[in-house]
């Protein structure tokens, strides 16, 4: 499998880039939002702890190359929209390789969590990093289940992932 991130790929809107330590405050507004994350147990209230195991985690994935979020940054400005990536998981034992997106909540409703995750789609095709790719979501959010259809992805099974009830959505590259 080559490399999982997107570094430098670009959209009509976006630039994907490794996550920096210097993104914390800028992402630190996506905890402070109770709608961000009131489909998933088990995160910290705190919203600094939960950034801060958030990027734990990115680099974590990056150091032992499992893929890992990138930046997503808007052409020109770099202004930071939101977080996506293909990240090596592990749903009911089997291996999976998942496009995962979170946007920033001033920037929800305007396609770049669709335009970010298609990229990724195109990406890993192009890439053959995988003969699918899934996106694991709580059963109750309705937005993130939209982006994965808009990417051409069905309902594939319901599961428990990580504690939560999610639905697992797939596309066949």
């Amino acid at each position: 499998m080559g490399s999982l991130l997107l570094e430098n790929e670009t959209t009509a809107r976006l630039r994907f880039r490794k996550v920096a330590q210097h993104d914390f405050k800028k992402w630190l507004p996506f905890y402070q939002n109770p709608d961000s994350t009131k489909y998933w147990e088990g995160i910290p209230n705190d919203p600094v702890i939960a950034c801060q195991q958030q990027f734990d985690r990115i680099f974590e994935r990056y150091q032992k190359r499992l893929g890992g979020m990138n930046a997503l940054v808007l052409k020109g400005s770099d202004e930071l929209v939101g977080l996506c990536g293909l990240l090596v998981q592990y749903v009911d034992g089997a291996k999976e390789l998942e496009i995962g997106y979170s946007i920033l909540p001033r920037y929800w409703s305007k396609g770049y969590a669709t335009e970010a995750a298609k990229k990724c789609k195109a990406f890993a095709k192009l890439h053959s990093l995988s003969s699918s790719l899934i996106s694991i979501i709580q059963v109750d959010n309705l937005p993130s289940q939209k982006v994965a259809i808009n990417n051409g992805m069905h309902l594939d099974k319901t599961t428990s992932y990580k504690n939560n009830p999610v639905h697992i959505y797939r596309v066949q590259l």
